[in-house]
C-alpha cells in the first residue's frame, strides 16, 4: 500500500501528496487492515476510518491501547494533535461479536483519551446499507 499503491495514485491522479491530505478507510476486514496500515504509517495518513471493522479486541482478545501498534496510542495528546480523524462505524444489527469488537475498541480509545467519532447505523447489519451510511457520515469530515 505505502510503497506501491500510494505512489501510483499520486503519479496518476491530481492529488496533494502529503499526510494532511491522505485518508484511508475500509469495511469489515478492510477496516481492520486500515488500522493496521495507518497506525504503523502515521507519517503517511492523518484520517482513519473503519466501517464495521476496527483495530483491536477481536475474539475476546484484550486490547491494550498502550502496547498496541508499537505504542503509537500511548500519548493521546500527541496522537490527537497528529491524527485529524479516527472514525468508527457499526450497524446496530451486526453479529454480536462484531458489534462488541468495534464498540469495545471505541470505548478503549475514548478511555485512553484518543479522540474518535463513533457512529451506529440504526437497524442495519454487516451489509451495504451500513457501509453506505458510514461513508455518508465519514466523507464530509475529511480534509476539513
Amino acid at each position: 500500500m505505502v510503497s506501491e499503491v500510494i505512489p501510483m495514485i499520486d503519479a496518476t491522479y491530481r492529488t496533494i501528496p502529503d499526510r494532511d491530505h491522505r485518508a484511508m478507510a475500509g469495511l469489515s476486514m478492510g477496516g481492520m487492515q486500515t488500522f493496521q496500515i495507518t497506525l504503523h504509517h502515521l507519517d503517511t495518513f492523518s484520517y482513519i476510518g473503519g466501517f464495521s471493522g476496527a483495530g483491536g479486541g477481536f475474539g475476546n482478545t484484550p486490547f491494550d491501547v498502550h502496547t498496541a501498534f508499537n505504542g503509537v496510542l500511548n500519548d493521546s495528546a500527541a496522537f490527537n494533535k497528529r491524527v485529524k480523524l479516527v472514525w468508527l462505524g457499526i450497524g446496530t444489527a451486526e453479529p454480536e461479536r462484531m458489534y462488541k469488537s468495534v464498540h469495545s475498541f471505541h470505548e478503549a480509545l475514548e478511555k485512553a483519551g484518543i479522540a474518535t467519532v463513533y457512529y451506529e447505523s440504526p437497524g442495519t447489519a454487516h451489509e451495504w446499507q451500513t457501509w453506505r451510511r458510514d461513508l455518508n457520515e465519514f466523507a464530509p469530515r475529511l480534509f476539513q
